[in-house]
């Protein structure tokens, strides 16, 4: 089983998603029945921006939506896992999650990690290019036009341009350039282009390292990046008929139709996504 069919939440959101075969004959209440039968054995995985937190102009200024953290701080003791990946550093995470217990942060594409609020430890092929993004951070914030708003995460740049989309172009332009130039990565986003050491580490590994021994997984993500978090459990899936494994696409109009395209199921929003994980409590227990 791989997951269940798409388009049987309650809420779909205003997307043409077109009329795609289910992936297996369930919905989603099925999924969580299924899920309750292996609870203790399947990890929970989430996004935070877009999924637990809407997109704010301000990167700095996201908040997790209402009932999102108190739904996941109640499903922790019935799974085996709950694991936030992320592309912020795990300290973001760990300042704006409220001290949720039990919960694995990883961020920076698992650059970072911190296991139920333990030590945060960073990949150590990471380290060395520490001083290039700062080096990087700077040039952007001289170069790169008014509008253009730079994230410093000390292992990755982001370059946004939500405040000002006329400047996408140039942006992206100027960051592929520099990614070229310096030997980086980039990872496209939601209005956004983030560039990361040349470090093989990404969504998709991570969850294919905590699924390995698993029996079940969902994943819940909004953006291009998560596509490879979903293709984790697919990979997962077809190595075992007996994995459970849940795409959820939390949709928006900026990635939204292509992360959808991927994902067993859809969620309009941060909010409707604390909804969900409420209603599904009670299916567990």
């Amino acid at each position: 089983m791989s997951g269940p069919r798409r388009g049987t939440l309650s809420r779909v959101p205003p997307l043409n998603l077109g009329n795609q075969q289910p992936k297996t004959p369930l919905d989603a209440d099925q999924a969580w029945r299924a899920t309750a039968g292996r609870a203790s054995d399947t990890v929970l995985f989430f996004d935070f921006d877009g999924t637990l937190a809407p997109v704010d102009d301000d990167p700095t200024a996201v908040q997790p939506a209402p009932k999102v953290l108190a739904a996941i701080e109640a499903l922790a003791p019935l799974v085996r896992r709950v694991a936030i990946v992320s592309a912020r550093p795990v300290e973001f995470l760990r300042d704006h999650l409220g001290g949720l217990a039990g919960v694995d942060l990883y961020g920076l594409y698992g650059l970072e990690h911190s296991h139920s609020g333990g030590e945060t430890v960073t990949e150590p092929a990471a380290l060395p290019w520490v001083p290039t993004m700062q080096e990087l951070a700077d040039l952007a914030r001289a170069e790169l036009p008014p509008g253009a708003l730079v994230e410093f995460k000390r292992l990755s740049v982001a370059l946004h341009w939500r405040t000002a989309p006329q400047l996408r172009e140039v942006v992206q332009e100027w960051g592929e350039a520099q990614a070229e130039r310096l030997g980086l990565r980039v990872q496209a986003g939601r209005m956004v282009l983030e560039i990361k050491p040349p470090v093989d580490r990404d969504k998709g590994m991570v969850i294919g390292e905590v699924v390995r021994d698993a029996g079940g997984a969902w994943y819940f993500g909004d953006d291009v990046s998560d596509i490879k978090a979903f293709a984790a459990l697919r990979a997962r899936s077809a190595a075992d008929p007996e994995f459970l494994g849940v795409c959820v696409a939390v949709a928006n109009p900026e990635t939204g139709h292509e992360v959808a395209e991927a994902a067993d199921l859809t969620i309009d929003s941060p909010a409707a996504l604390g909804d969900f994980l409420t209603e599904a409590l009670p299916r567990l227990r």
